[in-house]
Protein backbone atom coordinates (compact mmCIF):
# COMPACT_ATOMS: atom_id res chain seq x y z
CA UNK A 1 0.00 0.00 0.00
CA UNK A 2 1.03 3.53 -0.65
CA UNK A 3 0.35 7.01 0.64
CA UNK A 4 -1.67 9.94 -0.58
CA UNK A 5 -2.28 13.40 0.76
CA UNK A 6 -4.82 15.87 -0.54
CA UNK A 7 -2.80 16.67 -3.67
CA UNK A 8 -4.40 14.93 -6.66
CA UNK A 9 -2.62 12.35 -8.77
CA UNK A 10 -2.56 14.07 -12.12
CA UNK A 11 -1.00 13.65 -15.53
CA UNK A 12 1.24 16.62 -14.74
CA UNK A 13 3.84 14.04 -13.63
CA UNK A 14 3.93 12.82 -17.25
CA UNK A 15 3.99 16.15 -19.08
CA UNK A 16 7.72 16.14 -19.85
CA UNK A 17 8.83 12.88 -21.50
CA UNK A 18 12.52 13.83 -21.49
CA UNK A 19 14.94 11.54 -19.71
CA UNK A 20 17.38 12.52 -16.97
CA UNK A 21 20.89 12.43 -18.50
CA UNK A 22 22.55 12.23 -15.09
CA UNK A 23 21.02 8.80 -14.58
CA UNK A 24 22.55 7.23 -17.66
CA UNK A 25 25.11 4.46 -17.14
CA UNK A 26 27.31 2.57 -19.61
CA UNK A 27 25.22 0.21 -21.75
CA UNK A 28 27.52 -2.70 -20.92
CA UNK A 29 26.31 -2.66 -17.30
CA UNK A 30 23.30 -5.07 -17.07
CA UNK A 31 21.69 -3.06 -14.29
CA UNK A 32 22.06 0.09 -16.36
CA UNK A 33 20.57 -1.68 -19.36
CA UNK A 34 17.51 -2.56 -17.32
CA UNK A 35 17.27 0.99 -16.03
CA UNK A 36 17.47 2.27 -19.59
CA UNK A 37 14.60 -0.04 -20.51
CA UNK A 38 12.54 1.35 -17.64
CA UNK A 39 13.23 4.86 -18.94
CA UNK A 40 12.27 4.01 -22.52
CA UNK A 41 8.76 5.44 -22.41
CA UNK A 42 10.09 8.74 -21.15
CA UNK A 43 11.89 9.33 -24.47
CA UNK A 44 9.98 10.78 -27.42
CA UNK A 45 10.51 9.19 -30.84
CA UNK A 46 12.53 11.27 -33.26
CA UNK A 47 10.99 12.77 -36.36
CA UNK A 48 12.93 10.30 -38.50
CA UNK A 49 11.05 7.32 -37.05
CA UNK A 50 7.98 6.01 -38.90
CA UNK A 51 4.60 7.37 -37.86
CA UNK A 52 1.93 4.88 -36.81
CA UNK A 53 -1.71 4.97 -37.87
CA UNK A 54 -2.62 6.25 -34.40
CA UNK A 55 -0.32 9.23 -34.90
CA UNK A 56 -2.13 10.14 -38.09
CA UNK A 57 -5.34 10.80 -36.16
CA UNK A 58 -6.10 14.43 -35.52
CA UNK A 59 -4.34 15.56 -32.38
CA UNK A 60 -6.58 18.61 -32.28
CA UNK A 61 -9.73 16.49 -32.26
CA UNK A 62 -8.33 14.16 -29.62
CA UNK A 63 -7.28 17.05 -27.38
CA UNK A 64 -10.72 18.64 -27.80
CA UNK A 65 -12.39 15.44 -26.55
CA UNK A 66 -10.11 15.32 -23.53
CA UNK A 67 -10.61 19.00 -22.76
CA UNK A 68 -14.38 18.57 -22.93
CA UNK A 69 -14.03 15.78 -20.37
CA UNK A 70 -12.22 18.15 -17.98
CA UNK A 71 -8.57 17.28 -18.70
CA UNK A 72 -6.62 20.46 -18.01
CA UNK A 73 -3.51 19.41 -19.95
CA UNK A 74 -5.44 17.94 -22.86
CA UNK A 75 -2.78 18.59 -25.51
CA UNK A 76 -0.06 16.88 -23.47
CA UNK A 77 -2.32 13.94 -22.70
CA UNK A 78 -3.33 13.59 -26.35
CA UNK A 79 0.33 13.37 -27.34
CA UNK A 80 1.08 10.70 -24.74
CA UNK A 81 -1.96 8.65 -25.68
CA UNK A 82 -1.02 8.75 -29.35
CA UNK A 83 2.58 7.77 -28.61
CA UNK A 84 1.47 4.83 -26.46
CA UNK A 85 -1.47 3.43 -28.48
CA UNK A 86 -0.59 0.67 -30.94
CA UNK A 87 -3.32 1.58 -33.39
CA UNK A 88 -6.51 3.60 -33.92
CA UNK A 89 -8.77 1.08 -32.12
CA UNK A 90 -6.58 1.04 -29.03
CA UNK A 91 -6.27 4.82 -29.10
CA UNK A 92 -10.07 5.09 -29.15
CA UNK A 93 -10.38 2.75 -26.16
CA UNK A 94 -7.68 4.60 -24.22
CA UNK A 95 -9.24 7.97 -24.96
CA UNK A 96 -12.62 6.74 -23.76
CA UNK A 97 -11.14 5.47 -20.50
CA UNK A 98 -9.36 8.76 -19.86
CA UNK A 99 -12.44 10.83 -20.75
CA UNK A 100 -14.42 8.73 -18.26
CA UNK A 101 -12.08 9.86 -15.48
CA UNK A 102 -9.60 7.01 -15.19
CA UNK A 103 -6.09 8.22 -14.20
CA UNK A 104 -3.88 8.81 -17.21
CA UNK A 105 -1.18 6.55 -15.78
CA UNK A 106 -3.63 3.64 -15.53
CA UNK A 107 -4.68 4.23 -19.13
CA UNK A 108 -1.10 4.39 -20.40
CA UNK A 109 0.04 1.51 -18.20
CA UNK A 110 3.04 3.42 -16.91
CA UNK A 111 4.14 6.49 -14.97
CA UNK A 112 7.24 8.63 -15.37
CA UNK A 113 8.97 8.65 -11.98
CA UNK A 114 12.44 10.12 -11.54
CA UNK A 115 13.09 9.50 -15.23
CA UNK A 116 12.07 5.84 -15.07
CA UNK A 117 9.17 4.13 -16.78
CA UNK A 118 7.23 2.50 -13.93
CA UNK A 119 4.56 -0.05 -14.79
CA UNK A 120 1.19 0.88 -13.24
CA UNK A 121 -1.86 -1.37 -13.58
CA UNK A 122 -5.48 -0.26 -13.08
CA UNK A 123 -6.40 -0.17 -9.40
CA UNK A 124 -2.81 0.36 -8.23
CA UNK A 125 -1.58 3.52 -6.50
CA UNK A 126 0.10 5.92 -8.95
CA UNK A 127 3.56 7.17 -7.89
CA UNK A 128 3.54 10.95 -7.40
CA UNK A 129 6.15 13.36 -8.68
CA UNK A 130 6.58 14.87 -5.20
CA UNK A 131 7.81 11.48 -3.96
CA UNK A 132 10.96 12.00 -6.00
CA UNK A 133 12.02 14.17 -3.05
CA UNK A 134 11.87 11.07 -0.85
CA UNK A 135 14.30 9.41 -3.26
CA UNK A 136 16.70 12.36 -3.00
CA UNK A 137 16.48 12.34 0.78
CA UNK A 138 17.11 8.60 0.85
CA UNK A 139 20.23 8.92 -1.28
CA UNK A 140 21.63 11.46 1.16
CA UNK A 141 21.12 8.95 3.97
CA UNK A 142 22.86 5.97 2.32
CA UNK A 143 25.71 4.84 4.60
CA UNK A 144 29.23 4.42 3.28
CA UNK A 145 29.05 0.67 2.91
CA UNK A 146 29.35 -1.73 0.00
CA UNK A 147 26.02 -2.97 -1.41
CA UNK A 148 23.72 -1.42 1.21
CA UNK A 149 20.45 -3.21 1.99
CA UNK A 150 17.48 -1.15 0.78
CA UNK A 151 13.94 -1.96 1.90
CA UNK A 152 10.95 -0.33 0.18
CA UNK A 153 8.08 -0.99 2.60
CA UNK A 154 4.51 -0.26 1.45
CA UNK A 155 6.17 -0.28 -1.96
CA UNK A 156 3.16 -0.02 -4.27
CA UNK A 157 4.60 -0.17 -7.79
CA UNK A 158 8.14 -0.23 -6.36
CA UNK A 159 8.89 3.20 -7.84
CA UNK A 160 10.90 4.44 -4.86
CA UNK A 161 13.05 1.31 -4.65
CA UNK A 162 13.63 1.33 -8.40
CA UNK A 163 14.72 4.97 -8.38
CA UNK A 164 17.03 4.57 -5.36
CA UNK A 165 18.78 1.48 -6.74
CA UNK A 166 19.13 3.03 -10.20
CA UNK A 167 20.67 6.17 -8.71
CA UNK A 168 23.08 3.94 -6.80
CA UNK A 169 24.16 2.33 -10.06
CA UNK A 170 22.75 -1.04 -9.01
CA UNK A 171 25.12 -1.28 -6.04
CA UNK A 172 22.47 -2.30 -3.49
CA UNK A 173 20.49 -5.29 -2.27
CA UNK A 174 16.87 -4.35 -2.82
CA UNK A 175 13.84 -5.77 -1.00
CA UNK A 176 10.25 -4.53 -1.17
CA UNK A 177 6.89 -5.48 0.32
CA UNK A 178 3.24 -4.57 -0.01
CA UNK A 179 -0.10 -5.91 1.21
CA UNK A 180 -1.93 -5.40 -2.11
CA UNK A 181 -1.52 -8.34 -4.54
CA UNK A 182 -2.04 -6.08 -7.58
CA UNK A 183 0.69 -3.72 -6.37
CA UNK A 184 3.00 -6.66 -5.72
CA UNK A 185 2.56 -7.85 -9.31
CA UNK A 186 3.50 -4.39 -10.56
CA UNK A 187 6.45 -4.13 -8.20
CA UNK A 188 7.83 -7.46 -9.37
CA UNK A 189 7.70 -6.30 -12.98
CA UNK A 190 9.51 -3.10 -12.04
CA UNK A 191 12.04 -4.46 -9.55
CA UNK A 192 12.99 -7.97 -10.68
CA UNK A 193 14.97 -6.56 -13.65
CA UNK A 194 16.97 -4.55 -11.10
CA UNK A 195 17.67 -7.59 -8.93
CA UNK A 196 15.02 -6.71 -6.34
CA UNK A 197 12.96 -9.20 -4.33
CA UNK A 198 9.30 -8.38 -3.66
CA UNK A 199 7.21 -9.92 -0.88
CA UNK A 200 3.45 -9.88 -0.35
CA UNK A 201 2.18 -9.29 3.17
CA UNK A 202 1.50 -6.87 6.00
CA UNK A 203 4.48 -4.59 6.69
CA UNK A 204 7.43 -6.40 8.35
CA UNK A 205 5.49 -9.68 8.59
CA UNK A 206 6.04 -10.13 4.86
CA UNK A 207 9.83 -10.13 5.18
CA UNK A 208 12.30 -12.97 5.72
CA UNK A 209 13.61 -13.02 9.28
CA UNK A 210 17.20 -12.85 7.99
CA UNK A 211 16.66 -9.19 7.07
CA UNK A 212 16.11 -8.19 10.70
CA UNK A 213 18.84 -5.83 11.87
CA UNK A 214 20.45 -5.52 8.41
CA UNK A 215 18.52 -2.74 6.64
CA UNK A 216 20.62 0.34 5.86
CA UNK A 217 17.88 2.31 4.09
CA UNK A 218 14.18 1.82 4.81
CA UNK A 219 11.68 3.82 2.76
CA UNK A 220 8.17 3.44 4.18
CA UNK A 221 5.78 5.52 2.12
CA UNK A 222 2.75 4.71 4.25
CA UNK A 223 -0.77 6.09 3.63
CA UNK A 224 -1.23 9.33 5.57
CA UNK A 225 -4.63 10.78 4.66
CA UNK A 226 -6.90 11.03 7.73
CA UNK A 227 -9.96 8.82 7.28
CA UNK A 228 -12.40 11.75 7.39
CA UNK A 229 -10.50 13.45 4.54
CA UNK A 230 -10.84 10.56 2.08
CA UNK A 231 -14.10 11.95 0.60
CA UNK A 232 -12.26 15.21 -0.15
CA UNK A 233 -9.70 13.53 -2.40
CA UNK A 234 -9.89 13.98 -6.18
CA UNK A 235 -12.04 11.34 -7.86
CA UNK A 236 -9.02 9.93 -9.71
CA UNK A 237 -7.62 8.79 -6.38
CA UNK A 238 -10.86 8.18 -4.52
CA UNK A 239 -12.48 6.08 -7.25
CA UNK A 240 -9.52 4.37 -8.89
CA UNK A 241 -6.85 3.72 -6.24
CA UNK A 242 -7.19 1.23 -3.35
CA UNK A 243 -8.48 2.60 -0.05
CA UNK A 244 -5.63 0.82 1.75
CA UNK A 245 -3.17 3.02 -0.16
CA UNK A 246 -4.86 6.22 0.97
CA UNK A 247 -6.36 5.83 4.44
CA UNK A 248 -3.95 6.59 7.28
CA UNK A 249 -6.50 6.23 10.08
CA UNK A 250 -8.10 8.93 12.25
CA UNK A 251 -5.08 11.26 12.24
CA UNK A 252 -3.25 9.85 9.22
CA UNK A 253 -0.50 8.30 11.34
CA UNK A 254 -1.90 4.84 12.13
CA UNK A 255 0.34 2.97 9.67
CA UNK A 256 3.37 5.03 10.63
CA UNK A 257 2.91 4.03 14.27
CA UNK A 258 2.94 0.37 13.26
CA UNK A 259 6.09 0.83 11.20
CA UNK A 260 7.79 2.80 13.98
CA UNK A 261 7.03 0.08 16.54
CA UNK A 262 9.28 -2.39 14.69
CA UNK A 263 11.63 -0.25 12.63
CA UNK A 264 14.46 -0.10 15.20
CA UNK A 265 14.83 -3.87 15.20
CA UNK A 266 14.94 -4.12 11.41
CA UNK A 267 17.39 -1.27 10.85
CA UNK A 268 21.12 -1.90 10.95
CA UNK A 269 23.10 0.33 13.33
CA UNK A 270 23.31 3.68 11.52
CA UNK A 271 20.42 2.71 9.24
CA UNK A 272 17.74 5.26 8.37
CA UNK A 273 14.00 5.10 7.87
CA UNK A 274 12.39 7.73 5.63
CA UNK A 275 8.69 8.44 5.22
CA UNK A 276 6.70 11.07 3.36
CA UNK A 277 4.01 12.96 5.26
CA UNK A 278 1.81 16.00 4.99
CA UNK A 279 3.53 19.20 6.09
CA UNK A 280 0.90 19.76 8.79
CA UNK A 281 1.58 16.25 10.16
CA UNK A 282 5.36 16.39 10.18
CA UNK A 283 5.68 17.38 13.85
CA UNK A 284 3.43 14.56 15.03
CA UNK A 285 5.11 12.08 12.66
CA UNK A 286 8.52 13.10 13.98
CA UNK A 287 7.26 12.53 17.51
CA UNK A 288 6.10 9.01 16.66
CA UNK A 289 9.52 8.08 15.31
CA UNK A 290 11.38 9.79 18.14
CA UNK A 291 9.41 7.76 20.67
CA UNK A 292 10.59 4.64 18.84
CA UNK A 293 14.19 5.46 19.81
CA UNK A 294 15.29 6.97 16.51
CA UNK A 295 17.11 10.24 15.82
CA UNK A 296 14.72 12.34 13.76
CA UNK A 297 15.01 15.12 11.19
CA UNK A 298 12.32 16.78 9.03
CA UNK A 299 13.24 17.98 5.53
CA UNK A 300 11.06 19.59 2.90
CA UNK A 301 10.95 20.88 -0.67
CA UNK A 302 8.68 23.87 -1.15
CA UNK A 303 8.63 23.62 -4.94
CA UNK A 304 7.12 20.13 -5.22
CA UNK A 305 5.86 20.53 -2.38
CA UNK A 306 6.97 17.56 -0.28
CA UNK A 307 7.86 16.76 3.33
CA UNK A 308 9.96 13.81 4.46
CA UNK A 309 10.78 12.64 7.98
CA UNK A 310 14.08 10.79 8.38
CA UNK A 311 14.74 8.64 11.43
CA UNK A 312 18.12 7.04 12.10
CA UNK A 313 19.13 4.24 14.44
CA UNK A 314 22.22 5.39 16.30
Amino acid sequence: MRHHDTEPATHRDLRDPATHPELREPAADPVSAQAAELRAAAEPRTAAEPRTAAELLSETELAARLRAAGCVFAEDEARLLRLTARGPAELERMTGRRAAGEPLEHVLGWADFDGLRIAVDPGVFVPRRRTEFLVRAALEAVPDTAAPVVLDLCCGTGAVGAAVVTRLGGDARLHAADLDPAAVRCARRNLHPLGGRVYEGDLFAALPAALRGTVHLLTANVPYVPTDDIPLLPSEARDHEPRTALDGGPDGLALLRRVAAEAYDWLAPGGTLLTETGSHQSGAAAGVLREAGLTVRVVSDAELPATVVTATRR
